[in-house]
């Protein structure tokens, strides 16, 4: 008689149901686990073995076959610890084999029988709820595995709980969702001085979901700008946060268990790897650009990233998912971020200022600049040269608009985006192509004509010619007008192309 309990494997933020099949037959005593496992999983003999000693119950005297269907499919990571475990037991009639078999598990075992709390819980109980199955989960995973819905959560300590629940004892209760942590303490614009239009770029960026690139000497605050877009932006919607506590969940970075409406904010360093960007290692686990998944990217000191890693990004920015494909795996995560990068004119930073002038210029910032090739700028919506701030500036500059402020008129923006493409499944204006884009952000007969002039003495690509449109029409919401305007493409037209060199 075999015994059953299931669990999944992980493909990206999807799952995969994974029966644990356990038989115990005649022979010489022998505990074998089959079904490609990988070291961690292969070790769960001893874990299994010390946990069931701890609770007073040894391994009977036969051969011990586990199962792990489909046999084809890879299995990684010690969650598998707990689903093996119960089959064993249900195999031994110490827990009911019926009961055993209604759940979906996951959980890492200690060698006192205790569960550790183990990443993807809340993909694993959505999976669970797919599957018409209740979940059972480390304690720690019990809030986070709660916020999947409709699904029944047993969230025990240790394994001798979840015994004395399936004996009736002692009943588990069902653990509480964690709270939505609400957005809060993120830096203000209001401590940004001068930099006017650095800040009405940000604000457009933000209200439209659009790439934004800014150049400029050290010391001119583009860092600083950057990490207050966040502040700006509207919250992110429960199906947002869903979305992307799911990719938090399969990266482990969940710790708190609850769902936040904060949008992402991640900087990786300059000496981040392919594998660090867009994903991969030996789980091919989610990158940066996953983890910004309906938040922010932020890449500073962008032309010292290596060649390979910027390039890897081209197919993120353009369709919103990374595709990592392995030998052992092909696995697709969400990743709509919105880009947000910084650099200088040229290495030593001070190519077109006057007073400290690069003695090696012009060939200094070409170089530099051409670090970053033309497709991936072309996929940046907003170019703007950030002049540096000088100290009677800093001094006599008032206090800036307060991010609540300008939140309010980016907010009222993408509502109106979000009106206009309620049928059409998207969000705001930088997701707007084809037929669509021509409809909605088509410019009046005097903006069309500065359009064609600008795409003409620009040389614009048809995506740069399209990503025009689309920043118009987000300037255009910011102001309310219902028509694209020749003022709306002038201010578009001012964003595309910085002057890098001069």
């Amino acid at each position: 008689m075999v015994a059953h309990s299931y669990t999944v494997a992980f493909e990206g933020v999807d799952s995969r149901e994974v029966d644990v099949q356990c038989a115990l037959s005649p022979g010489l005593p022998a505990f074998s686990i089959v079904g490609l496992p990988d070291k961690a999983v292969a070790e769960s003999r001893e874990r299994v073995r010390a946990s069931l000693n701890a609770i007073g119950l040894a391994l009977p005297p036969k051969r011990i076959t586990i199962n792990l269907a489909p046999a084809d499919l890879p299995k990684e990571g010690a969650h598998y610890d707990l689903p093996i475990a119960l089959s064993l037991m249900a195999a031994m009639e110490v827990i009911p084999k019926e009961e055993c078999a209604r759940y979906l598990a996951m959980g890492e075992l200690g060698l006192d029988a205790r569960l550790n709390a183990v990443a993807g819980a809340l993909p694993a109980a959505m999976a669970a709820v797919a599957s018409a199955r209740g979940f059972i989960c480390p304690g720690a995973c019990g809030p986070e595995a709660a916020l999947a819905g409709e699904v029944e959560v047993l969230a025990p300590e240790s394994l001798i709980a979840l015994v004395n629940h399936f004996s009736g004892r002692i009943p588990l209760g069902a653990p509480q969702p964690a709270p939505v942590r609400e957005v809060e303490g993120l830096p203000d614009l209001a401590d940004v001085k001068g930099q006017e239009r650095a800040r009405r770029a940000l604000e457009v960026a933000a209200a439209g979901g659009h790439n934004m690139l800014m150049i400029g000497p050290p010391g001119a605050g583009k860092s600083m700008l950057a990490s207050r877009l966040p502040g700006i932006l509207p919250p992110l919607s429960p199906v947002e946060a869903l979305e992307v506590s799911m990719v938090h969940s399969i990266a482990g970075l969940m710790t708190e268990g609850g769902l936040s409406r904060t949008r992402p904010y991640r900087a990786p360093h300059h000496s981040a790897s392919m594998a660090a960007m867009v994903g991969g290692g030996r789980r091919a686990a989610p990158g940066e650009v996953s983890l910004a998944h309906n938040g922010v990217l932020f890449l500073d000191e962008l032309p010292e990233f290596a060649a390979p890693v910027l390039e890897s990004l081209r197919q993120p920015l353009e369709t919103g998912e990374t595709v990592v494909a392995r030998a052992n795996a092909h696995i697709r995560y969400p990743s709509r971020v919105q880009l947000v990068a910084a650099m200088n004119p040229c290495r030593c930073g001070w190519l077109a200022d006057p007073a400290q002038a690069c003695s090696r210029a012009p060939k200094c910032g070409l170089d530099y600049q051409a670090r970053i090739s033309g497709p991936l700028i072309d996929r940046i919506d907003i170019q703007i040269e950030m002049p540096a701030v000088t100290p009677q500036e800093l001094s006599r500059a008032p206090a800036g608009e307060a991010s609540a402020a300008v939140a309010a008129r980016v907010a009222a923006a993408r509502a109106r985006q979000a009106e206009r493409y309620a049928e059409r499944g998207i969000k705001v204006n930088a997701e707007a192509t084809g037929a669509l884009l021509e409809e909605v952000a088509r410019p009046d007969a005097e903006g069309q004509k500065l359009l064609d002039l600008a795409a003409e003495r620009l040389r614009l690509s048809a995506r740069g010619y399209h990503r025009v449109m689309r920043l118009a029409r987000t300037i255009a919401d910011l102001e309310g007008a219902e028509r694209v305007a020749r003022a709306h493409l002038a201010e578009a037209v001012s964003y595309r192309r910085a002057p890098l060199v001069r």
